[in-house]
């Protein structure tokens, strides 16, 4: 249900086609909410059958055509229930928590290894946290701009700030991974010290 909820927020911007809505999505909702391409599109023909969408057939150049969907007043009471409901929260699922959980198993090398890659990973997740929330500071996120034209004067420093508060927490997190991955490279050499 997420991913329908998060093209319902994209489109609530704006009529969009298929495309400029992979492409918004990987640019904004796509940072905390990762679907490949591949899952849009049987999405969409979903909450169309379901009237949570329609679509417009429109002529592009000679020979093309293109899909531009826009909201319905049902797709638009959906997002705002599921805005209203509470979160149901998924138990986690971390990768590199588990693996962390037995490095015992893996030699001192090993272990450093893995603790130096999750800390490359963050600190990339970390410089796109940090830039989104750099071009919201800007005004130069082009969807929260355009966002921000649909939305009352007195309304608009609410959506940035909300956009703002979001990314603080990514980069919270980042941050907070990249530390904890630290003191594990600490833990390596303590451990592995005492073993050897």
């Amino acid at each position: 249900m997420s991913l329908r909820n998060a093209l319902l927020a994209i489109l609530r911007v704006g009529p969009m086609s298929g495309y400029e809505l992979q492409k918004q999505f990987a640019q904004s909702v796509g940072h905390v909410w990762h679907a490949p391409d591949s899952q849009i599109y049987p999405e969409l023909r979903k909450m169309e059958i379901e009237g949570l969408v329609e679509a417009e057939e429109q002529t592009r150049g000679e020979r093309g055509r293109r899909r531009l969907y826009h909201v319905t007043e049902a797709g638009h009471r959906a997002f705002l229930e599921w805005m209203g409901a509470p979160l149901e929260y998924q138990r986690t699922r971390d990768p590199a928590h588990l693996r962390a959980a037995y490095l015992e198993s893996a030699s001192a090398e090993d272990a450093r290894a893995f603790l130096h890659r999750h800390i490359e990973q963050w600190r990339g997740e970390l410089a796109q946290w940090q830039g989104e929330l750099d071009h919201i500071e800007a005004h130069s996120n082009p969807m929260l701009e355009r966002r921000l034209e649909v939305t009352p004067e007195p309304e608009r420093e609410r959506v940035s700030a909300y956009k703002r508060f979001a990314y603080e927490g990514l980069v919270d997190r980042a941050r907070g991974e990249i530390e904890w991955a630290e003191r594990g490279l600490k833990l390596v050499d303590r451990v592995h010290e005492v073993g050897e």
